[in-house]
């Protein structure tokens, strides 16, 4: 039994659209299928747990990334395999796993491949599946939000980076790793990330990798403002790590700390005071 979850608003409508035509293509493959809408936030994560208690072989969730995160948080821990039609704004987890991108070819690469394990992570016990971050990150998601009702893919993201610039202040922060290594002082961007991608393609961290155990840190250090704008070519071609100002490491664990610090988990923006992170080995089953 697969089972489909459909944001019927991912993709101004086009998550709908294309869960539908899925579901014929099923029908007149004689696949057995059930076919679900989501109605509110987690709901996806609810009938994405329903389905594994049905014993159901497949959920395929048709979305976003947060369409995405929201199913394989209710298949965690599970039997039942993660399928993936990207149909959102950013799709940026399917990056990472070689999903492609047309959804025809999507549901044939889910069909075609054996589900493999990945890893997952954790935020102060909440689930996330691709990236997170603290600093200038998050202000640049804060402007994107609202163009990605006009624009799709990388655009929104390029939108919020030209927004965020004139706008950021740096803050105090401390992270310390599952080693020991404490790292204190202003930082521009904090991410701690189990995938590789984040505002509709942007490699952060390029070197991700979801089966190894690990979730990658990376600190870029406070710039004057004028200056950022001079760096973002090497954020948007991966290569952020490379600059003499940037700080990465590999961690199973790590604990980031900053007052009233606001927070990116996989695209939602959440107000904590301390975050501590784990990685779930082998957490999650995905045809990949």
């Amino acid at each position: 039994m697969i089972e489909l979850i459909i944001n019927p608003v991912a993709g101004n409508g086009l998550a709908k659209k294309i869960g539908q035509e899925a579901g014929r293509l099923l029908e007149q493959r004689g696949i057995e299928h059930r076919f679900h809408l989501t109605e509110a936030p987690g709901h996806a994560t609810v009938l994405a747990r329903e389905a594994a208690q049905r014993g159901a072989e497949t959920v395929i969730a048709f979305g976003g990334d947060g369409t995405l995160t929201e199913t394989a948080a209710g298949l965690r821990g599970t039997r039942t395999a993660l399928g993936i039609v990207p149909a959102g704004t950013g799709n940026d987890f399917v990056k990472t796993v070689g999903t492609p991108r047309h959804w025809r070819e999507a549901l044939e690469f889910v069909l075609n491949h054996p589900a493999r394990p990945v890893n997952t992570g954790l935020m102060n016990g909440r689930f996330f599946l691709n990236v997170c971050g603290i600093g200038f990150d998050v202000m640049v998601l804060d402007y994107a939000q609202k163009a990605k009702k006009r624009v799709r893919g990388i655009w929104p993201y390029l939108y919020g980076v030209l927004r965020a610039v004139a706008a950021f202040r740096p803050k105090p922060m401390r992270v310390t790793l599952a080693d020991g290594t404490s790292l204190e002082g202003e930082y521009m961007i904090c991410t701690v990330a189990n995938g590789r991608y984040i505002g509709g393609g942007i490699p952060i961290v390029p070197g991700a990798d979801v089966t190894d155990g690990l979730l990658n840190v990376q600190i870029v250090k406070s710039v004057p403002r004028w200056r950022i704008p001079f760096y973002l070519p090497a954020l948007l071609s991966g290569k952020l790590a490379s600059l003499r100002f940037t700080q990465s490491y590999l961690a199973r664990q790590c604990v980031l700390c900053a007052s009233h610090m606001r927070l990116n988990l996989d695209g939602e923006i959440l107000p904590v005071e301390e975050a501590r992170f784990a990685c779930e080995t082998d957490a999650l089953l995905l045809h990949w």
